[in-house]
């Protein structure tokens, strides 16, 4: 049961992580230069930092993981950002086919030089990782008051989210945080939740970064009337804030709107 008598309120919120609750793009560009000198290491063993920047500008384009030691690929080798960001599929296959690489060499790539890291040194791994101004305080909020209640649904790995936001002093419990492991589409972890609680959809609100998500998750029946949310503060563009806007069935939502009553999530966000 809710506190907020007849105005519009959450009974369930689903947070995606990276993007929401946390920017990890520190770790993003360090995990693709460790891939990067694996792949490739007789060229640049120094100065990728240069790339970072651009790198961290480029991060909206990612769609899954492994395309993040592509697109650093592709800025050493000198290609544009502006070409990057309107030919990133094309770019995506050209550069598999140049380099002899294929998908899962990239994915098991990037995996091993994460486990790596992690096992020599966890607590640096971590501190690639930094949650966005004035996120904790309402998430402690919420969790304190017992309402709503607090799902991450992620492709981070759900140990480590549970290492990250217990060092913000934020104890979810394992069975609230969906990781990587769990190996759904967030649609369907979605409707999961709904059916464990029993609960109307326009009960569960999901704020995530990527605007493809949340545009898949509104072509799904079951999920009809679901409160969605693009958190205009993560790896997305001016342009899908836009989009968002148009969209009947999203709200743009921003950092001033996060700590605000929840009526003013439901209002409209005006940008330039």
């Amino acid at each position: 049961m809710t506190n907020c008598l007849n105005q519009p309120c959450p009974d369930i919120i689903a947070l995606d992580f990276d993007g929401v609750l946390c920017d990890g793009l520190a770790e993003y560009f360090q995990a693709s230069q460790r891939c990067y000198h694996q792949l490739w290491p007789s060229m640049h063993p120094q100065g990728l930092d240069d790339y970072a920047q651009a790198f961290y500008r480029l991060r909206p384009i990612i769609e899954t993981g492994w395309e993040m030691t592509l697109l650093l690929r592709a800025l050493v080798l000198g290609h544009s950002e502006a070409e990057i960001q309107g030919h990133w599929p094309e770019l995506v296959s050209q550069l598999l086919t140049q380099e002899q690489l294929d998908r899962q060499q990239l994915i098991q790539t990037l995996d091993q030089v994460r486990d790596q890291w992690i096992a020599e040194n966890l607590p640096d791994w971590l501190d690639h990782h930094h949650f966005y101004p004035g996120i904790i305080g309402p998430l402690k909020t919420w969790l304190a008051q017992g309402q709503p209640q607090v799902y991450v649904i992620s492709t981070k790995e759900g140990r480590f989210i549970q290492a990250l936001l217990a060092q913000k002093g934020i104890n979810l419990p394992s069975q609230q945080i969906i990781g990587k492991e769990i190996k759904q589409a967030k649609a369907l972890t979605l409707g999961q939740i709904l059916q464990r609680h029993a609960c109307p959809p326009e009960k569960l609100w999901f704020v995530e970064d990527r605007l493809p998500t949340l545009q898949a998750i509104t072509q799904r029946s079951e999920l009809k009337g679901l409160q969605l949310f693009l958190a205009d503060w993560g790896y997305n563009t001016p342009q899908e804030h836009q989009q968002a806007q148009r969209d009947a069935r999203l709200h743009l939502l921003t950092l001033v709107q996060w700590p605000e009553p929840w009526t003013n999530w439901l209002s409209p966000t005006m940008e330039p």
